[in-house]
């Protein structure tokens, strides 16, 4: 299981209950985080905020997670030749049979940016003629990829945006908690740049998402990705491992019809 999320508090912020979940269930689980967290900050240089924000990003310890490398510093990510053969060595490495990724759709460009070159790594997973750096070879398993819930639930265009499944967390939220709050550097840029407190956003978001299922106190949203070039197209590892803990919306998978 490979949760990717563009900076170094993401995933904690977005994902990290549904990770957490899937390793108690018995999975592997790894966190990467595609850049290196170098703009968060009002007061450290670049080079001093990476330092800092790379350390911090190992929360992923306290879930049992396998930390992986940035690949890019901030605002620098883009779905070009070089950053798609670092990105698809990674993906071939970790073979996982699910990814958790950023929505397409998201107020933050890097988001956005990591959405779309984790998804192209794993299309490219399979394509013996991509070579990766560094080498690594082509592999063909099934990848199951699911999009988290954008920031505020909302798309850029503040329209809502509704999750297909839902993940019920309540049980992973003070581990989720410790998690971000070890990212104290993006506590504390947060609340200086954007008066937001980091923690109680995102317990806000988990209560609202977990309202809109109309079942669970706390939640993380997912909508699950067109099989084509992944998987076959019946598959749902979510629901398999996690059971009734997550929970699909029969009116959203109407509506695609």
């Amino acid at each position: 299981m490979l949760a990717v999320g563009a900076h170094p508090d993401d995933v904690e912020f977005a994902m990290a209950g549904t990770l957490v979940l899937l390793k108690r269930a018995g999975a592997s689980i790894h966190i990467w985080s595609l850049t290196d967290g170098s703009l968060g900050s009002s007061t450290l240089s670049r080079k001093d905020a990476s330092v800092v924000r790379l350390k911090e990003a190992e929360a992923a310890s306290l879930a049992g997670a396998t930390l992986h490398a940035p690949i890019a510093a901030d605002m620098r990510l883009s779905c070009g030749p070089e950053l798609l053969a670092r990105s698809t060595a990674v993906v071939r490495e970790v073979r996982p049979s699910v990814m958790l990724v950023h929505a397409p759709e998201d107020y933050h460009p890097d988001h956005e940016s990591a959405c779309r070159i984790a998804v192209s790594a794993a299309f490219a997973r399979s394509l013996p003629g991509l070579v990766t750096e560094p080498a690594a070879r082509a592999w063909g398993g099934d990848t199951t990829i699911y999009h988290c819930q954008p920031f505020a639930n909302r798309d850029p265009l503040r329209w809502r945006v509704r999750a297909g499944q839902y993940v019920n967390i309540g049980e992973a939220m003070d581990l989720k908690r410790r998690m971000l709050r070890m990212h104290v550097s993006q506590c504390e840029w947060m609340r200086d740049s954007q008066g937001i407190d980091f923690i109680e956003a995102m317990e806000h978001m988990a209560s609202e998402t977990a309202n809109a299922s109309g079942r669970f106190e706390y939640a993380e949203g997912w909508r699950r990705r067109l099989h084509v070039g992944f998987s076959p197209e019946d598959v749902d590892p979510l629901t398999d491992i996690l059971g009734p803990s997550c929970w699909t919306d029969p009116e959203y998978e109407s509506a695609l019809e």
